[in-house]
């Protein structure tokens, strides 16, 4: 089978890595890719925007099976135009991706099909000055969130009614994310922690991956801005197997419904950003795809054929019996570029790699670019370095992962040092 991975992130990396151990696999592609996935399959010079250059490739390639990663590429029809030319592709149609990059559109259907989520109120850029006023009648925490596509980084935590007049600021009268923030949805902020579950579907048929959580915050203790993740790990152990079970019957099973309901059937990773409250669990946010960095922790912690489980979704008949859980753990620390999620400087080279020479290790590389045999910095996330443990020890994954960042070097590297904390 000749497969094709949409993206060049560390999601994108991990995603090869599984597929790569399929024995049904002959030729992956990896577009754009990365320096790590270079070493593992072919990387390609395709622009993810750019849908008749992608079509062409998979033509002249023979590609069996595109796997798109990344979010913008789903909200822009990617999946769509591919299924149009009998490619199979894994990933949402445009108008079901729309749980992640449309949220007023996400909020709605949980209100309307009865999905446990904040409460919250929508509004329009013409409707800064009722935005404003609203902020100034509530109580607080509450969180502000860009309705369209931000990177990760469009949601604000407020305590105050400035802070909150700030967020709708940046979002209506900066443009600080540009489209993606012409619309806003402010709800409740909720307490309990958080936590993430995939559920690989097929219309309204499902299987769930172990659930995993994020460190989302750039700061240590959950403090700062928000990044598209500074780490993860898997499983968790505060969700018991009765919290998961709410989880498929009153979120994942509602959600699928009522997407087929709204014409809009769903194909391929549904991500549920959830959190567990005192009333049970709840929706925070869906994303359209695979999430990163809990990709990284969740796939080493499959037995199975991945590919196969993919290929099926995108066939329409899903294999539930494709992959399953093989009580394991697995832990990730994010490396960053100084800066970030702000303004960053990329191109320094990254030393000490080779000296991680640890079967329990995987280096999975994010903003990484290989120039004449060195690697050198290329964004905000740089690489992530994931610790598994075959029995199941977290600590042991903790320990390993960070005995490992001691080796890596690169000016301006930063990361948590929290990452798995919680869970401890």
């Amino acid at each position: 089978m000749n497969v094709l991975i949409v993206g060049s992130g560390g999601r994108e990396h991990a995603l090869a890595l599984k597929v790569k151990e399929s024995h049904k696999l002959e030729n992956l592609f990896i577009a754009p890719g990365n320096a790590g996935t270079s070493f593992i399959g072919k990387n390609v010079n395709l622009n993810p925007s750019d849908h008749k250059e992608i079509i062409d490739f998979c033509k002249t390639q023979g590609i069996n099976l595109v796997v798109i990663g990344p979010e913008k590429p789903l909200a822009e029809g990617l999946a769509d135009n591919l299924a149009e030319n009998n490619i199979p592709v894994f990933g949402p149609r445009k108008n079901a991706a729309q749980i992640e990059s449309n949220k007023a559109f996400a909020k709605n259907l949980m209100k309307k099909y009865g999905i446990p989520t904040a409460e919250y109120k929508v509004f329009k850029k013409q409707d800064y000055i009722n935005a404003v006023t609203y902020a100034k009648s509530i109580s607080y925490p509450v969180v502000v969130k860009a309705s369209g596509l931000a990177a990760g980084k469009g949601v604000s935590i407020c305590y105050t009614a400035l802070e909150a007049e700030n967020a709708i600021k940046e979002c209506f009268e900066y443009n600080v994310f540009g489209d993606a923030g012409n619309e806003i949805v402010v709800e409740e902020f909720l307490e309990g922690q958080e936590f993430s579950v995939f559920a690989v579907a097929s219309g309204t048929d499902y299987i769930v991956l172990p659930p995993a959580q994020d460190h989302k915050r750039i700061g240590e203790g959950d403090t700062g801005k928000n990044t598209g993740g500074m780490g993860a790990y898997a499983p968790t152990p505060f969700i018991t197997d009765e919290i998961l079970q709410r989880v498929k019957t009153e979120i994942i099973e509602k959600t699928l419904n009522a997407l087929k309901s709204e014409g809009r059937e769903y194909s391929g990773c549904l991500y549920c950003g959830l959190i567990l409250t005192e009333e049970g669990p709840k929706v925070i946010e869906f994303n359209c795809r695979f999430g990163d960095p809990e990709t990284q922790v969740v796939l080493p912690l499959l037995e199975g054929d991945f590919l196969d489980l993919l290929y099926s979704v995108a066939s329409g008949n899903i294999n539930k019996a494709a992959v399953k859980y093989n009580g394991g753990a697995a832990l990730c620390v994010v490396t960053a570029s100084k800066g970030y999620p702000g303004k960053y400087e990329k191109g320094f080279e990254i030393k000490g790699l080779e000296k991680i020479n640890d079967p329990d290790i995987q280096i999975i590389h994010a903003g990484t670019k290989a120039v004449n045999g060195k690697i050198f910095t290329n964004g905000g996330r740089v690489l992530n370095i994931v610790a598994i443990d075959g029995e199941g020890n977290l600590r042991y994954c903790k320990e390993k992962a960070y005995a490992s960042l001691l080796k890596v070097k690169y000016e301006g590297i930063y990361y948590r040092k929290d990452i798995g904390s919680k869970a401890l």
